[in-house]
């Protein structure tokens, strides 16, 4: 920004505390200059690399939004088709999808021609907003279920929770809801690519869509699985994510699962199965013992399936216990 931004900007801002005495026009004008001034700031790049023909992916090394990393948190993916790319998942913030536009314009050198949100968590969403201002009435696919969350009382949570948890690194980006739903089963062809959506039910969310790429026998999986990162499971299903698993490895014919977080690869799915079972099984046991919370947890932290993850694990020492109390209490509504 220069002086002369900077000053209008500072002029815009001493005069808010008049704005009810100004013409609408004038009001919009003034939140313009403010939104520009309170801008956070960029991120540094991040580089491209490819999967498979066709999936190219900017890798996300961090669990979880800090300062530091300005939110960085979510791998963002790309496929090349014949009609250009379509981005799965966008970022946390503005920031970040400018920051991933940069990167496909200086190697890919494509258009982005379509977007698809797995969820409605704010790491996998946010980033439309850089997408939107780059390519004009792009079309943004997501299951109903996370465009109705987007545009209800979600889409403005994440964006403030992210401004939060980054020290308002993200700061200036827009919530930009899907705009098109898809459901399970449905293709979208992009000349002789095909993506097919898969949905299982309430997993990672009661909405996750995971986008398998047929010709190169990938799936993008979002926050369904993970790669040695605790999940958020507020939202979701210990026992759905077990069904999703089975369901996916089933109808799916991949050799990599691409998730939101982490590192892609054959055993993603398998890695988080032995986590979930471990946690969700025992505190099954615990309930069937007439055990309280306090001794599923014990349960649970002696599983071997648990035990021998979680060393590797993001977030697992400052997350288990909550952890543990959400399969608890699945386990319990379950019992009953």
């Amino acid at each position: 920004m220069n002086r002369r931004q900077f000053l209008r900007s500072t002029a815009a801002l001493s005069t808010l505390g008049a704005v009810e005495f100004l013409p609408w026009h004038t009001v919009s004008a003034l939140a313009s200059e403010v939104g520009d001034f309170v801008r956070g700031p960029a991120v540094k790049d991040h580089p491209l690399q490819q999967l498979s023909k066709h999936v190219w992916m900017i890798y996300s090394p961090d669990g979880f939004p800090t300062p530091e990393n300005q939110g960085m948190m979510c791998n963002l993916t790309f496929v090349d088709t014949p009609k250009g790319l379509v981005a799965v998942d966008t970022g946390a913030s503005v920031q970040i999808g400018e920051m991933a536009i940069r990167q496909i314009r200086q190697v890919l050198k494509k258009p982005v021609i379509a977007i698809i949100n797995t969820h409605y968590h704010g790491d996998h969403f946010l980033g439309n907003h850089a997408f939107v201002d780059a390519y004009k009435d792009i079309p943004i696919y997501a299951h109903a279920g996370t465009i109705q969350q987007i545009q209800g009382m979600e889409g403005n949570l994440w964006r403030t929770l992210m401004e939060q948890w980054t020290n308002q690194a993200t700061m200036g980006t827009r919530v930009v809801p899907p705009t098109i739903a898809v459901d399970h089963g449905q293709e979208l062809k992009f000349g002789d690519v095909t993506l097919r959506m898969h949905h299982y039910g309430k997993a990672h969310t009661p909405s996750d869509i995971c986008v398998e790429v047929v010709e190169d026998k990938l799936t993008c999986i979002g926050d369904v699985a993970m790669d040695r990162r605790i999940a958020n499971m507020d939202d979701g299903s210990y026992a759905g994510s077990l069904k999703a698993y089975d369901a996916l490895e089933k109808n799916a014919a991949s050799t990599i699962w691409l998730p939101g977080h982490g590192h892609p690869g054959a055993g993603v799915l398998a890695w988080n199965r032995g986590l979930f079972q471990g946690i969700y099984e025992s505190c099954l046991k615990a309930i069937e013992a007439g055990e309280a919370m306090a001794a599923a947890k014990v349960r649970v932290l002696a599983d071997e399936r648990v035990r021998s993850r979680a060393k590797d694990t993001k977030g697992f020492d400052n997350n288990i216990g909550k952890y543990v109390s959400l399969a608890y209490l699945e386990a319990e509504a379950a019992a009953f």
